[in-house]
């Protein structure tokens, strides 16, 4: 019986990745001749060709192609299983708030990943408006929290900054007519710079909708009865973002921000809180340099190592 050398299906790995045997080696620390013996003893073993070296930069044989398949899958389950059984366990419960119109599409994911990598620790999601969301994080309520905000507070952080979209029901007209009819929760954050934006632009509006349910204001737009705003990307469904063409105001930005309790009573948190801001670094598709409320400032180089640090 033969066995695989995981090693070596590793430097093949990395060197179809980084296309040539001198970058694969600064990848995996180690130098060119060592890599280059590790193919070598793998195609002996293999009795066949996995590298075309015939052309300038190292390619892969029809052999060759076929094996990466198989050695990716190989390598994963070793990492694992290697994850699974060398880091300590961690188990309890994490409280994460998060404003009712953010929590599409990224928190699904995120807590998808986080119930993955941490079984026996369980999320417990508050969905509220940022005013809630602040007071309960400040009685300790919380372990992690987002905000919608203008600016972060004191131990705040931006990890995003999204866009203020006028919405309203798909192919609807109301929000052409005036005065303009607005559908809100009372709590909402943007709902008195929006009435400010509209005054300044001197378009008259009225209340139609005032709510302590988002389902109410989400019915009563669909219906094309009244027009709402939300961030860009959180549309909810039914709704659609009006191409208003300059007739209603642009709206400002908002910061997506997020406060980690500190200190926090599990690694595990850490993991969470670096899992939500690569999470809309994937979502913007790009770094972002996160602002802090203590004038500090975060980048992407910063949360990868906390999430390798908390792991």
């Amino acid at each position: 019986m033969r066995n695989l050398d995981l090693t070596s299906l590793r430097s093949f790995v990395a060197i179809a990745d980084a296309g040539g045997v001198t970058r694969a080696a600064g990848f995996l620390n180690l130098t060119q001749s060592a890599v280059s013996m590790q193919i070598k003893r793998l195609e002996e073993m293999l009795d066949t060709q996995i590298l075309d070296r015939s052309a300038r930069q190292v390619g892969l044989t029809p052999a060759g192609e076929q094996l990466l398949g198989y050695a990716r899958k190989m390598l994963a389950l070793n990492d694992e299983i290697f994850g699974k059984l060398t880091r300590a366990e961690h188990e309890g419960e994490i409280v994460l708030g998060v404003p009712h119109d953010i929590v599409y599409p990224a928190i699904p994911q995120v807590l998808q990943r986080f119930a993955k990598d941490y079984p026996k620790m369980r999320v417990s999601l508050i969905s509220s408006f940022t005013r809630v969301l602040k007071a309960q994080f400040a009685r300790g309520e919380c372990d992690v929290i987002l905000t919608t905000e203008k600016e972060p507070d004191a131990g705040g952080e931006t990890i995003a900054e999204l866009a203020l979209i006028w919405v309203g029901a798909p192919g609807g007209s109301r929000w052409k007519q005036r005065p303009l009819r607005l559908a809100y929760e009372h709590s909402c954050f943007f709902r008195q710079g929006v009435q400010a934006e509209l005054d300044k632009a001197g378009i008259a509006w009225e209340m139609a909708v005032e709510a302590d349910s988002t389902r109410v204001v989400e019915a009563t737009v669909s219906a094309d009865l009244a027009v709402h705003t939300v961030l860009e990307g959180s549309e909810p469904p039914y709704v659609e973002r009006i191409n208003h063409g300059g007739q209603l105001p642009e709206l400002s930005k908002m910061k997506v921000n997020m406060y980690v309790a500190d200190p926090v009573h599990s690694e595990a948190v850490l993991a969470l809180a670096a899992m939500i801001r690569q999470a809309y670094v994937s979502r913007n598709g790009r770094p972002v340099v996160q602002e802090r409320g203590d004038g500090l400032t975060l980048n992407d180089h910063n949360f990868a190592g906390g999430l390798a640090a908390a792991q």
